[in-house]
């Protein structure tokens, strides 16, 4: 509980303006992209490094929980608040802090918003590759803390895979430095790719040097129509054994392509589309044309109905209208959607498009799967209205089958969302307990008092 004297010790260490325990704030804060929400005892502001290390050594004195959050745009509970929690929001971190153009990597504050740190590598011909789809709004803190991903990832790999280095503060208050400014390291654990990913339950990041590549000279993108999901998915796997390694490789099964006529966004569809592949190569102009060509013959074949291609600018984002509609078009379908990250090897994705097919009629439920094909990740959308009892049940039921079918095709519970709070019950069906027994004596080690975002992650 926060009394008067630890408010106080809190205004003294980040100012007035910073500690907020009135209920309209409280609220505001008490919830991210799901469903559910819970009052924290109250919402702190840290201006920089300091001030989070002196919130965590007052909370780790007083055994005060801490619910880390940048925008809360997570949908797995990673940033909701548990009870009696103190929230601590890094909107107010959100400095660059430095940008070295000649050793390629950014320093910055774990409140900068995703898409700025690549417009401003962009100003020097180079990208900060990892592209989620919330870059417009969520903050880089909260991709590090869920290793998030995105289109690019196929080529490039997750937010992991982008990180040279990190400041931190340990669950005792202790500083932490990983990693180095080089692209090359060898020495000590690599606790930063530890860090990435690790939901805000091991420490609070507080800096972080990115590295950044050379942006694309030229981009030319692939619409591709398929008389059914199985054929598309053959298509991926086809186009993911050839070298030109695709820049993008987006799904949409037929449910997807369904909400999107209803919504509006596309047109002109061939008759009998019931997939559709996004595919996108980069490189210099004399490269994109023989680049384009190997991608389009590895997707060619059985239920190839239609191959479109655009180049400019324009004609790249009237491709890729359907793809980009699809979160607010599957909404007309119910008002809310269990949205499953899962991920299984390219080879076995027909065979989860199959079996989320099969789940569906098994339990009359609207299920729509779009996503990352090229890395074998898909958004699996339970749709349905909260307010139906019988309609929740089922929707329940269902989610526990597709995890079981994911792990049986040799998959994971998420490819770049987390684990929040949603998923922890499905945790122990993924590891053994052996792996588990570790992974909590590590959370033992960075967090000893237990403070740091309980309730996620880790099952109990």
């Amino acid at each position: 509980m926060l009394t008067d004297r630890l408010r106080n010790e809190f205004v003294a260490l980040l100012g007035e303006d910073r500690v907020h325990t009135d209920p309209a704030i409280l609220a505001l804060y008490a919830s991210d992209e799901t469903p559910k929400s819970c009052l924290p005892e109250a919402v702190l502001f840290p201006a920089g490094h300091d001030h989070a290390a002196g919130i965590v050594a007052i909370a780790a004195r007083e055994k005060l929980p801490i619910t880390p959050r940048g925008a809360g745009s997570g949908n797995v509970g990673g940033a909701l608040p548990t009870p009696g929690s103190l929230v601590v929001s890094f909107e107010c971190m959100n400095h660059i802090l430095e940008f070295d153009p000649d050793n390629r990597l950014m320093v910055v504050e774990p409140g900068v918003v995703t898409d700025d740190i690549d417009e401003l590598a962009a100003t020097a011909g180079l990208m900060y590759a990892p592209d989620p789809g919330s870059g417009a709004y969520s903050r880089i803190g909260g991709n590090l803390a869920m290793n998030a991903a995105g289109p690019r990832a196929v080529k490039y790999g997750t937010t992991r895979d982008h990180v040279l280095g990190l400041r931190a503060v340990l669950g005792d208050g202790r500083e932490i430095r990983t990693g180095s400014r080089t692209t090359k390291y060898a020495t000590g654990y690599d606790l930063t790719r530890l860090l990435v990913g690790s939901e805000g339950t091991l420490a609070l990041i507080t800096e972080a040097t990115l590295k950044l590549l050379p942006a694309p000279r030229r981009v030319a993108t692939l619409r591709v129509c398929y008389a059914s999901n199985r054929t598309a998915c053959e298509a991926v796997i086809r186009a993911m054994r050839q070298p030109v390694v695709p820049y993008a490789l987006e799904f949409m099964d037929h449910r997807s392509i369904e909400a999107i006529r209803e919504y509006g966004a596309v047109e002109g569809l061939p008759y009998g589309t019931q997939a559709i592949l996004m595919a996108e190569v980069e490189g210099d102009a004399e490269d994109i044309p023989r680049y384009l060509a190997a991608l389009e013959c590895a997707l060619r074949g059985d239920g190839l109905l239609e191959i479109q291609s655009g180049f400019s600018p324009k004609e790249i984002t009237h491709l890729w209208t359907a793809r980009k509609s699809l979160s607010h078009a599957v909404k007309k379908i119910a008002p809310l959607k269990i949205n499953e990250d899962v991920v299984v090897p390219v080879a076995k994705l027909a065979d989860l498009v199959d079996a989320i097919d099969k789940l569906g009629h098994k339990h009359g439920l609207p299920l729509v799967a779009f996503g990352h094909a090229g890395n074998g990740n898909l958004h699996v959308n339970i749709m349905v209205h909260q307010n139906d009892a019988d309609e929740m049940a089922r929707a329940r039921a269902c989610r526990l089958e597709l995890v079981e079918t994911v792990l049986g095709l040799s998959g994971s519970l998420s490819g770049e969302h987390g684990i929040g709070s949603e998923k922890r019950p499905f945790v122990s069906l993924e590891f053994e307990p052996a792996t588990l027994d570790l992974m909590r004596q590590i959370k033992t080690l960075f967090d000893p008092h237990g403070i740091l975002n309980p309730g996620k992650k880790l099952p109990d």
